[in-house]
């Protein structure tokens, strides 16, 4: 059913009654056809839904959901279909969640408790897009988080509905232009460009007949996204960017292409700065048209005008259909299976490309995949497709950066394929063939950006094995070589964390209520800095002997901060929930490769950290057993 503005419903009353009404969650459990009758607000959800057979079969039942409790409809072997959810405890709805294989790919949700939905999420397999309804009145009007490849589907639809607003939303504002650090001259040429986005964008669309409201976005095509590095052209802040990006679209079983331009990330949102083009009308400004690194990345796809071949097309076509029935895998053989076909049809496209660039994108494509799964498990044959690939195209000796690409995703499937089944003493052997490996790629591909990752690995390692000099030196060639890389931030985090005895130390975030917790305001205070994670049960078994310490000596000026590293802050919620700590604690999203995680070079949990009266580090990996005993020496 699809209720008008949004299916806001009282679970009490047959899930039909808006909201508003304030009816209770108490009460008769609501009839099964109607729940699984309501729809997602936004369109293009692709979510289970139960024939009138199978709905028969299905159940309803409220449960307790976390901290929350609310309503939940399982199909009839127990898989999760819907959530309806009351998050503020007033006995009324106000998420509605919808699953796709069990897992939850859409969010209604209203924030303000007022009856109206005002945000939108997409999860797991449906990406990672989160919109904001300001009005409520069922359309996003901002994008709080969307990707780079959402975005590029966005653009094909405002072009495939004339929409110029929905164009609007993805477009980079006067104030992120602002928050970006761009010298003032390229603050100016962009301002202008961005100024004459809307008439150009409505323009086109009107005059534009390529894309059509039949037109369906297929997939994101773009190199790498490159860094420009403060200091470039005056500017204050690293920035990342995608140039001459295309999104790829099916109209009618044709396949063909647009050009989208370049991307700029602001904060959890990629912006389009450029007029979209169909690639016909783009064919002859392509080789100019990078804004920010003034020619086309080498690698990218270089477009003509007649778009993919016949025989191109039809795998192409096929592909999309494998990803669907693949998604539908039983067991791990029929996923190796999927996976071998998937590996066939990439190679097979990158055969036709019409180019050494087209070529070089589906190759990467490929070996992406194939590493992601043999290291999953589920397509150990991989392994052996990735050596006989890097094999070739080192023959060649035409593109030494697809080569190291390669080379290195196929490392990490051959390390992730041997560890799995390996003993402890096999796993001795394998962990010194594996650093023999990356060091020997350092080696091979000094400039490859893969070599930042492989110097990192071999820094973690020697650091495990307590080589710590040895650990700082790789720390340091990380970041002195690759300093606007993400290992960078890792390995910088680690080498101060390496070095902090007996220094001060940095650390500051907002709690989950919003407030800013600062270590710097426990001065005078012994303190523990906790690591921890709702998924690691070592952090959650130190918890009872903590409280028990903070009792011991909080009154002698003990006290504790933790920083949680989960993925969400939902799961830290629901822990606290059921086990309150009485310490502050600190949170951003990112898990072990968040801020506060990396400026400390966090890289597994638990870690604790002692920092004593003037701020200073005592023992940067204590142990919980360790404690008591420095607490005596150190608490007053």
């Amino acid at each position: 059913m699809r209720l008008p503005i949004c299916p806001r419903f009282a679970v009490g009353l047959l899930m039909l009654l808006p909201l508003s009404s304030g009816v209770s969650v108490e009460g008769a459990s609501p009839d099964i056809q109607q729940a699984l009758r309501l729809m997602p607000i936004q369109d293009e959800v692709d979510f289970d839904r139960p024939d009138a057979g199978q709905a028969s079969g299905c159940t309803i039942s409220v449960e307790k959901i976390g901290s929350d409790v609310g309503w939940v409809v399982k199909d009839p072997d127990g898989a999760m279909l819907r959530q309806f959810v009351d998050t503020n405890g007033d006995n009324v709805v106000d998420r509605w969640s919808y699953h796709k294989d069990g897992l939850e790919v859409y969010r209604d949700i209203d924030k303000n408790f007022n009856g109206k939905a005002d945000e939108y999420r997409w999860f797991h397999t449906a990406g990672s897009r989160w919109g904001a309804d300001n009005n409520e009145d069922g359309r996003i009007d901002a994008w709080k988080a969307i990707s780079a490849e959402e975005v590029t589907a966005e653009v094909v639809a405002a072009l495939a509905q004339r929409d110029a607003e929905r164009f609007s939303r993805v477009v980079l504002t006067d104030s992120e232009l602002k928050s970006l650090g761009v010298g003032p001259a390229k603050a100016k040429e962009l301002s202008e460009k961005l100024g004459a986005l809307p008439a150009a964008f409505k323009e086109l669309a009107t005059q534009q007949k390529e894309i059509t409201r039949t037109t369906e976005w297929v997939q994101f095509s773009g190199n790498r996204p490159g860094v420009v590095p403060t200091g470039t052209e005056g500017s204050t802040k690293d920035l990342r960017v995608y140039e001459n990006v295309v999104a790829i679209v099916q109209t009618g079983g044709e396949h063909s292409q647009v050009y989208v331009g370049t991307l700029v990330e602001a904060g959890d949102v990629w912006r389009v700065i450029d007029v979209p083009r169909p690639i016909s009308d783009s064919q002859g400004q392509l080789a100019s048209s990078g804004f920010f690194f003034r020619s086309p990345m080498e690698g990218r796809t270089q477009m003509t005008s007649t778009g993919p071949s016949e025989q191109a097309q039809e795998l192409l076509t096929e592909l999309e259909k494998l990803d669907t029935a693949a998604s539908q895998a039983a067991s791990a053989e029929e996923q190796a299976r999927f996976n071998a076909r998937r590996a066939d049809l990439l190679e097979r496209i990158a055969e036709q490309a019409e180019n050494a660039a087209d070529r070089a994108v589906w190759l990467r494509q490929l070996a992406d995949m194939v590493s992601a799964a043999v290291q999953s498990g589920e397509f150990p044959e991989g392994v052996k497709r990735l050596e006989a690939l890097f094999r070739k195209l080192e023959e060649s000796k035409k593109d030494k950066e697809l080569v190291a690409y390669v080379r290195f995703r196929q490392l990490m499937a051959d390390y992730g394929l041997s560890i799995q089944t390996a003993s402890t003493e096999q796993f001795v052997k394998i962990q010194a063939e594996w650093l023999k490996n990356l060091e020997q790629y350092v080696d091979d591909y000094p400039e490859s950006p893969d070599a930042a990752e492989a110097m990192l690995q071999i820094a973690i390692a020697k650091e495990y094995a307590g080589e710590e000099e040895e650990a700082k030196k790789w720390y340091a060639g990380v970041v002195d070589e690759f300093p606007t890389s993400a290992p960078a931030k890792k390995a910088s985090g680690a080498r101060t964390r390496l070095d902090s005895i007996g220094k001060s130390i940095s650390l500051e975030g907002k709690s989950p209520a919003g407030d800013q917790v600062k270590l710097a305001a426990f001065r005078g205070k012994v303190v523990l800095i906790q690591y921890w994670a709702s998924w690691c049960e070592p952090c959650k078994a130190d918890m009872a002997a903590l409280k028990e310490l903070m009792t011991k000596y909080g009154r002698f000026g003990f006290s504790i901060i933790g920083v949680n590293l989960d993925s969400s802050p939902k799961d830290m919620a629901a822990y606290l929930a059921e086990s309150p700590l009485p310490w502050p604690q600190i949170f951003e999203e990112g898990g072990l490769d968040s801020r506060p995680a990396n400026e400390l070079g966090i890289l597994t949990l638990p870690t604790m950290i002692l920092v004593d009266q003037e701020g200073k580090v005592v023992n940067r990996n204590i142990n919980v057993a360790e404690l008591d005993r420095e607490l005596k020496k150190l608490v007053r």
